[in-house]
């Protein structure tokens, strides 16, 4: 009701100040009209004397003005009945607005009521729901409460109960270890009586007879442990050379990367050999300064638009290859630009060994290792032996020693670390005097390798004789890294003399008439006369053949010796 209230005064204002503005209105346009004929008249007083002329003029601006003040009157008359009708009609409207607004604040009253009602009849049936509800709830919880003080008496009955029948089973049973105790000391004496009696009969004590029974069981023993030693022996002498084949081949075959051989000299090739003149510079001032700052021997000879580079130290020569790169592609050569261009080609050499190293630590699966051995490792990625990059070398041993431990059922992390570390000592071997097992050993322990990795590298080349299964693993993985075929190359000379020698031993033994040494050296073929050599006696030549082998060569890989002896008759059919 209030809002409908503030409504209809909200309305009978508008119209009294609609009513108020008009009146005013109408008061200001009379003013006006009152002063502009007081402003006539004196104009009219004070042009008398001035202009008769405009006596007519004025007179008929006078009844016009008369005219408009009569027509401002009407006006102002209109206006006010305007307001009063629409007073009246505010009026009637505020009345009929007021009389509905009863009429709508009775039906909201009346709406209110019910709602009230019908609410206080569901609250009052929810009230006496949750009453009935706790009632039921307090008469279960006293059944279970009754039900509980029954189940509890029963228990003290049966409590009760129990603790009698305890009371007479001990009763009981103290008569019964009364009676074993008698018994106990009966049968004691009667033991130690015929204990006596044996010991009367047999002439020996009971500790001699224990003795010798024990001594017999264990010589029973010892035989059937030597019976069974000697059969498991028998069985892994049988086995182990075709599961270590097997292995090994295995092994190689899954690790089979390609390798790429290089040397001690690095060639670079000119845009022009007009750049051979500015290398060397006025009077050979750059290719001395190149010389002296880069420890590089720079070799300008007449190959067309191409020098070498030769260093036996493999980084020290790319650091020269990569400087001298650098100074020809800028075309800027004299002794300072030298000295900076070396700088930055050092600190880029030592970048790609870092990332070289950590890529190879990635690839084997190595993630904690002291960061001085990660600058080592990464030096030998232009390190080469054979021909064979050393930095691959370790990748491929690695995992050849990883496959190996995992079908021996070794511990696979161990086993791969020792094989991948074994040759980081010729990271230093031009430092350095000493084998590069053993500064190897010393750089792994200098660093906090595990004992076991470090024996395994110094063991690796027998410099210590190997005493754990991890030396002999990483011995077996780097030969079968390096002696597989296509791994390391030779001089074409020193093959050629290691063919002829081979071929030399075998034709030096008696009863040989033909010797082929084949597929490169790693097999060779031995012909002898049948009427010289028998069956015994071909298998004794091969034997020796293999030992002299042995003792007097170095090869990577194994020789297989196949000694033929064939009896060949011909008859002819005439």
């Amino acid at each position: 009701m209030a809002p409908l209230y503030w409504v209809l005064v909200v309305a009978i204002v508008v119209l009294a100040v609609s009513v108020i503005v008009g009146m005013t209105l109408g008061a200001r346009a009379l003013r006006q009209i009152r002063a502009d004929r007081q402003d006539a008249h004196d104009r009219q007083e004070q042009e008398v004397g001035d202009a008769q002329a405009k006596v007519a003029d004025a007179n008929a601006k006078a009844a016009s003005e008369r005219a408009e003040a009569a027509a401002a009157k009407a006006e102002a008359a209109a206006a006010r009945a305007e307001a009063r009708r629409v007073l009246e009609n505010a009026h009637s409207e505020a009345d009929t607005i007021l009389e509905h607004a009863h009429r709508q604040a009775e039906t909201d009253v009346e709406q209110l009521r019910t709602a009230a009602r019908r609410s206080g009849e569901r609250e009052i049936a929810l009230l006496n729901t949750t009453a009935k509800e706790q009632a039921a709830e307090v008469e279960r919880r006293a059944a279970r409460i009754d039900e509980r003080e029954r189940l509890h008496s029963e228990e003290v009955e049966r409590l009760v109960d129990r603790e009698r029948r305890l009371v007479a089973l001990e009763s009981d049973l103290n008569r019964r270890e009364s009676a074993l105790g008698r018994r106990e000391t009966e049968v004691a004496a009667a033991e130690q009586g015929k204990r006596k009696e044996l010991e009367r009969i047999a002439g020996l004590t009971g500790e001699s007879a224990r003795t010798e029974l024990i001594e017999s069981i264990e010589g029973q023993a010892k035989r059937e442990a030597a019976i069974l030693i000697r059969d498991i022996e028998a069985d892994a002498r049988n086995t182990a050379d075709t599961r270590a084949r097997h292995i090994v081949v295995d092994a190689i075959q899954r690790i089979a990367s390609e390798q790429t051989a290089e040397s001690v000299v690095s060639v670079l090739h000119l845009p022009s050999d007009e750049m051979k003149g500015r290398i060397i510079g006025r009077e050979g001032r750059n290719i001395r300064a190149f010389e002296s700052t880069t420890g590089v021997n720079l070799i300008i000879d007449d190959t067309p638009e191409a020098v070498l580079l030769s260093c036996f130290d493999p980084v020290r020569r790319e650091v020269g290859r990569l400087t001298l790169e650098k100074l020809v592609l800028d075309g800027r050569i004299h002794p300072h630009r030298i000295e900076e261009v070396f700088d930055s080609a050092k600190n880029e050499v030592e970048r790609l060994c870092d990332r070289a190293a950590e890529d190879a630590l990635v690839d084997v699966g190595i993630t904690s290792i002291h960061p001085e051995m990660v600058k080592l490792l990464g030096r030998l990625r232009y390190r080469t032996s054979y021909g064979q990059n050393v930095l691959k070398h370790l990748v491929e041993t690695a995992h050849i020693a990883g496959i190996m431990a995992a079908e021996l059922g070794l511990d696979v992390p161990t086993m791969k670390r020792a094989a991948f570390l074994h040759d980081i000592g010729k990271a230093l071997t031009h430092e350095v005097e000493g084998s590069h097992a053993l500064i190897g050993a010393d750089l792994a322990r200098k660093y906090g390798e595990h004992e076991d990795i470090v024996h395994a590298i110094e063991a690796h080349h027998n410099e210590v004789p190997p005493q754990t299964i991890e030396a002999v693993l990483t011995q077996a993985s780097d030969a079968c890294s390096g002696g597989r075929p296509g791994a390391r190359r030779e001089s074409l000379e020193a093959y050629v003399k290691r063919l002829e020698r081979i071929e030399e031993i075998a034709g030096g033994k008696l009863g040989v008439e033909k010797v082929f040494a084949m597929q490169a050296g790693r097999e060779i073929r031995v012909m002898v006369r049948p009427d010289d050599v028998d069956d015994i006696g071909a298998a004794v030549l091969a034997r020796d053949v293999a030992k002299q082998i042995e003792e007097e060569l170095t090869y990577p890989g194994q020789i297989r010796v196949t000694v033929v002896r064939e009896s060949r008759v011909t008859e002819l059919a005439r």
